[in-house]
């Protein structure tokens, strides 16, 4: 029989667990995973159900936070696929896949991942040091979206204006790293200088993306905007410096501010650039909910990890109980997300799906701090066996649009790339 249980039953189970977990340096890391090769491996295995499986195997490189990147960017393609099959079989209006859609997509993903890893790029900073080898790999990560994020912009805007909106984005996160230095030095003056120029950022910002959008982005909407991302994210860094257990609903607070800001931008740049389609139909804004949601799971669940493996107390933490119950929220999002399409009775069966997974993601990481090869093993063949009834019900609820198999697979990139992330986190944070 396979297990169903809730994120907060998976929590009590593994708060019973007594964990010695202890920070190190990933340079003195045993076990270190650096080198391996970025793919994963399959073979036959029988799942618990007695069918034949392509097994799945983590994906690591070593460095958490590029691992992390790497589980995050799969999740726009498994949005794309189910947003095509729902809206297919829901008769959905509108283009999943215009151009205009695909934009709205990318930005939903792309600025939502600049919260996650700026938040978790501070809470590096504050727990392994602003000096660290782990701080300097949270920030790669960072620079790393930025790349992304002006090469959306030069797509549709040219050379030119990307490394303009380069510039001024690198900016702006240079402001919010003095301001999480300032705050957790208590330094008021600091603190006020940082959002100073913050705030003048999102006027130099605003006037920028008019420019570009041939004016269907005003300057004073767009400063606006940015004005509230610069409120929430700096909400989310207070909470961090103040070591509050509740930091990560305030993070996430953040990230879904940027949603929003990801819809009038793509708008905006859209019409400028005359692209095909309406990001604001119905079948893009489904693309870019599930893509927003699926990503946001990766994030919160790398979150859940490193507090579990950094906070004191472990996974027995108010830190840790708190993540976990901003995971299971962004569970119950995804479940409504299925329930607006195809009704409640689905909406539950895809929640009581879903939060199983998080378990065995769950016993997956402790297995991986306290070094249990046989649990380790186990967790990853009751994910690879997820996949399977996971597919199925995909295919049921999208009247054969969405093929089992093909839901299937995507899911086995899911776990290797995550399973690989959590190898990372516990190999840097806890071995």
């Amino acid at each position: 029989m396979r297990r169903t249980r809730s994120t907060y039953a998976v929590a009590a189970m593994a708060a019973g667990l007594t964990l010695s977990l202890t920070l190190a340096a990933c340079s003195s890391s045993e076990g270190d995973t650096t080198g391996s090769a970025p793919s994963a491996t399959s073979s036959t295995e029988m799942d618990h159900e007695g069918m034949s499986t392509d097994s799945v195997e983590p994906v690591s490189t070593g460095d958490p936070f590029a691992d992390a990147r790497t589980a995050a960017a799969h999740m726009p393609e498994t949005g794309l696929t189910l947003a095509t099959g729902l809206a297919a079989a829901t008769e959905t209006a509108g283009e999943v896949d215009s151009d205009a859609a695909a934009l709205r997509s990318t930005l939903t993903a792309l600025l939502q991942e600049h919260v996650y890893l700026t938040g978790i790029g501070v809470a590096t900073a504050y727990t392994a040091g602003p000096d660290s080898e782990e701080f300097a790999a949270a920030k790669a990560s960072l620079d790393g979206n930025t790349d992304d994020l002006a090469a959306a912009v030069g797509s549709l805007a040219g050379e030119e204006n990307a490394a303009t909106f380069q510039e001024v984005w690198d900016a702006h996160i240079g402001y919010f790293v003095d301001y999480a230095v300032a705050v957790k030095a208590g330094d008021t003056a600091g603190a006020e200088a940082a959002q100073a120029e913050l705030a003048q950022y999102t006027k130099d910002a605003g006037a920028f993306f008019e420019q570009i959008s041939a004016g269907n982005l005003p300057a004073d909407a767009v400063a606006e905007a940015l004005a509230m991302h610069v409120s929430t994210m700096s909400a989310a860094i207070d909470a961090l410096a103040a070591g509050e257990p509740t930091a990560s609903d305030t993070l996430k607070a953040a990230a879904d501010h940027v949603g929003m800001d990801a819809a009038t931008i793509a708008t905006g740049l859209a019409a400028g650039a005359g692209l095909s389609g309406d990001a604001t139909d119905d079948a893009s804004t489904l693309r870019a909910t599930l893509t927003a949601l699926l990503q946001e799971h990766v994030y919160l669940a790398s979150y859940a990890v490193f507090t579990a493996y950094t906070a004191e107390g472990g996974v027995e933490s108010p830190a840790f109980t708190a993540a976990a119950a901003t995971l299971d929220a962004n569970s119950v999002a995804l479940s409504d997300a299925v329930t607006s399409l195809a009704g409640e009775e689905q909406g539950a069966a895809f929640l009581d799906l879903w939060r199983e997974h998080i378990g065995f993601f769950v016993d997956y990481a402790v297995a991986d701090a306290t070094g249990d090869a046989e649990a380790k093993e186990q967790a990853l063949m009751d994910l690879d066996g997820y996949r399977g009834p996971a597919g199925q019900f995909f295919e049921d609820v999208s009247g054969g649009e969405l093929p089992a198999d093909d839901v299937a697979a995507g899911l086995g990139m899911h776990v290797s790339t995550l399973a690989g992330a959590i190898d990372s986190l516990a190999a840097a944070l806890v071995r």
